[in-house]
């Protein structure tokens, strides 16, 4: 039922609308009862919180011989702009597609299809825990880098919050529609390797695109992760061109739309048979 444009909820069986609800409303919502499941998921919340700092310490264990010559950047701005990468893949993109998984498998999906939320607020209020979590890591490395490691301020803060949101929006998305590789929470883990894998070595966060080989480099600039990495290092450190910045918002858009026609089109409310 409909008040002022409106929806309300009626009670059970007679219609009588029992409270006005928006579509923040119900998305809220959804993101308040997935994230009391991400705190009684030990594993979930492991993968959550601390993996992003695991993947931090071994990158700057492993890069210590790495050769930065050319790129015009350092072994701990490699490091902490690579960060952001790593907390969106984890935070976000492993998390989602195990999310998303078990509530397809439990029918939780398909019972909240049969209510008032459309399809957009369901997938939206499924990953507002995660993409909140995301954006505070993200805070809180601009402060350790800034405050503790004497790296400079954001030189452009704008690009580095529109890298981290369309991270967020582009891996949610790609989350969604990876499900459909996944027939449990348990497999969708190793579902999710492959892209995640790729993003790790691909995309500049562990080896910067300018250090990389010119072929190499021209494959890598294709890949998803690629112009959210390069959108948010440019954010934090500056230095590109405005047609670099253009190209490489233009390019994260392209992907994020890619991710959303992705979901619609594969993406599962019920069991896999």
């Amino acid at each position: 039922m409909a008040v002022n444009g409106v929806k309300t909820a009626g009670a059970t069986g007679t219609g009588v609308p029992t409270g006005a609800t928006t579509v923040t409303g119900r998305a809220l919502a959804l993101g308040r009862a997935e994230l009391k499941l991400l705190g009684r998921n030990k594993t979930a919340l492991y993968i959550t919180l601390l993996m992003p700092l695991f993947m931090v310490y071994a990158m700057r264990s492993g890069t210590k011989n790495l050769d930065l010559e050319g790129s015009g950047l350092s072994l701990k701005e490699v490091t902490m702009t690579g960060a952001f990468g790593y907390v969106l893949l984890f935070v976000v993109y492993y998390n989602l597609m195990s999310a998303y998984t078990a509530r397809r498998e439990e029918l939780v999906l398909k019972r909240l299809r049969t209510g008032e939320a459309g399809d957009a607020e369901i997938l939206a209020g499924t990953a507002l825990p995660s993409a909140a979590i995301a954006l505070a890591q993200c805070v809180l490395l601009v402060g350790a880098g800034s405050l503790w490691l004497d790296m400079r301020v954001p030189a452009r803060p704008e690009l580095l919050l529109a890298g981290v949101l369309l991270g967020i929006v582009l891996l949610a998305a790609l989350a969604a529609a990876s499900t459909a590789f996944a027939k449990t929470s348990e497999s969708a883990q190793l579902a999710a390797m492959p892209l995640a894998m790729v993003s790790m070595l691909g995309s500049g966060m562990f080896w910067p695109l300018a250090a990389m080989p010119e072929g190499l480099a021209r494959f890598c600039e294709v890949l998803p992760m690629t112009p959210v990495v390069e959108l948010m290092r440019t954010g934090w450190l500056g230095g590109a061109s405005a047609a670099e910045v253009l190209g490489r918002l233009g390019a994260a858009l392209v992907w994020v739309i890619l991710g959303v026609f992705a979901v619609r089109r594969w993406f599962r409310w019920e069991p896999r048979r």
